[in-house]
């Protein structure tokens, strides 16, 4: 087999065998939530001005506009205030619980539907953060995001102990909110509810089937052909939505970027200096004043803020360049919202930006908030001792594994290629499937046993994540060693 033959098939394997980037989808999710989730109780003392049926854009000037572009959203279902506030209080705890990771395959369905309904409730109310709050909520339902970091990835693990002691678990909440889902879009469909664009409506009802039909064959299938298969499909749907959320972020970056370099303020190094001084966006007007008073430094940061973006995607081949950039861009974002009070707008892109965060970092970062919650926990209930805190976490895995090495930690640590054996079947809780071993959580539990692997082929991205970390199941269907769709 010649080199390029090779390189075709660990790329295809690599696609196919797991979903890429478990971290950083995690990051998203919890991103763009949590951005959503603060925002909607900010506004809440002012949602009637905002999305309400007797606001200044009311229910019928709403309708007029809706009539003509199609756009989705759920308010445009009734004009009563009591439907107005269920789909409100309802958008406000979907981005809750898809923050916590709780049923997320559900809850980023439900997300979805949250944000369609109200930025297009009221279109004028939107800024550049929400355009892509927007856009983001519909690539995320195609994600496998509750892999890491949710609720969901702890149910799964605890169902694989119990499936371990050989204790029997039925799983009746996700099948009862898909029944309710579809009741309610059978519902819409026939009272007509869904005449606009076809687009959501048709994915709206891809999502379901797709989800009845990976339960009719977990239930009834008789091998475990089917739902392998099912999970390569997941697969590559997943990785593919993650594709287009880093191939959008950079669209963003590059035609901000380049539509600047056309602006005449931005090329004589003083574009900077004009918004903190409207009085819109200035909520500090001596901070604003502070930093516009030296003329160096507002030139500085006017074209360092024109050759950041546009040379974020030329260096996403260049790892170390790329953090760099990615470290500059998350801080003029935290900036922007505290000197321009755009809070909003920087949580929205700070979380597209965390796509590209290396997973080291990411798992760092969880380690240090799962020793933080122990010592947290502890605290609280007097024990003085570390606390239960977090199991360690590590991300989903096909069925060629690969983690960190032990022992090895510290900044310069690197994650090496490791061949993992395939366990027994009753430590993976699955007869169809034995996936690798799952890491329990406990300080004495090694892991499984390794092999060296020195094939370069095998080697992967550290700043996506690993084909072939450890798996810790289908957060949403713990009877399977596969992931559903679209967990």
């Amino acid at each position: 087999m010649n080199r390029f033959a090779l390189s075709v098939s660990t790329g295809i394997a690599r696609v196919t065998e797991a979903a890429l980037g478990p971290y950083q989808t995690a990051m998203i999710r919890i991103g763009f939530s949590a951005t959503w989730l603060l925002f909607l109780l900010r506004e809440f003392p002012h949602r009637q001005e905002l999305y309400g049926p007797d606001g200044p854009w009311n229910w019928n000037l709403a309708e007029q506009l809706i009539s003509t572009n199609g756009a989705f959203t759920a308010l445009m279902w009734s004009d009563g205030q009591f439907w107005f506030e269920t789909v409100y209080v309802l958008a406000a705890l979907s981005s809750l619980l898809l923050l916590l990771g709780w049923r997320t395959r559900v809850m980023s369905v439900l997300f979805m539907v949250g944000v369609l309904s109200l930025q297009n409730r009221s279109v004028f109310m939107g800024d550049g953060g929400d355009n892509v709050l927007h856009l983001m909520c519909i690539y995320l339902v195609f994600t496998r995001c509750g892999q890491v970091w949710s609720l969901d990835e702890r149910r799964a693990r605890r169902t694989r102990e119990a499936r371990t002691r050989g204790e029997g678990v039925v799983d009746r909440v996700g099948p009862t909110l898909w029944g309710v889902l579809g009741l309610v879009l059978v519902a819409a469909t026939f009272l007509d509810r869904l005449s606009g664009d076809w687009v959501v409506p048709a994915l709206l009802w891809a999502l379901w089937l797709a989800q009845a039909l990976w339960w009719v064959v977990g239930r009834f299938a008789r091998s475990g052909q089917p739902r392998i298969m099912l999970d390569v499909v997941a697969n590559i749907v997943h990785n593919g939505a993650l594709l287009v959320i880093m191939a959008e972020a950079c669209l963003i970056y590059a035609t901000a970027g380049w539509y600047k370099i056309q602006g005449s303020r931005w090329q004589d190094g003083t574009a900077v200096y004009y918004p903190l001084h409207l009085e819109s966006f200035s909520p500090w007007p001596a901070l604003a004043d502070l930093l516009s008073a030296n003329g160096v430094m507002v030139m500085l940061v006017t074209y360092g803020t024109v050759a950041v973006q546009v040379a974020f995607p030329f260096t996403l081949f260049n790892r170390r360049v790329k953090n760099v950039l990615l470290a500059a861009m998350i801080t003029e974002h935290a900036v922007i919202a505290v000197v321009l009070g755009l809070p909003f707008f920087s949580l929205a892109m700070i979380a597209a930006d965390s796509v590209f965060l290396p997973t080291s970092f990411l798992r760092r970062l969880g380690e240090t908030g799962a020793r933080a919650r122990g010592l947290l926990w502890a605290r609280l209930a007097g024990t003085g001792g570390p606390g239960p805190g977090l199991p360690r976490q590590r991300g989903p895995q096909g069925r060629r594994g690969f983690e960190a090495r032990p022992g090895r930690k510290g900044r310069g640590a690197q994650e090496e290629p490791e061949l993992a054996k395939t366990p027994h079947p009753a430590e993976s809780g699955s007869a169809v499937h034995a996936g690798p071993a799952v890491d329990s959580g406990r300080p004495e539990d090694p892991g499984p046993a390794h092999t060296r692997n020195p094939d370069p082929a095998h080697a992967t991205n550290p700043d996506l994540g690993n084909p072939g970390s450890p798996d810790p199941g289908d957060p949403e269907n713990p009877d399977h060693s596969h992931v559903g769709f679209p967990a």
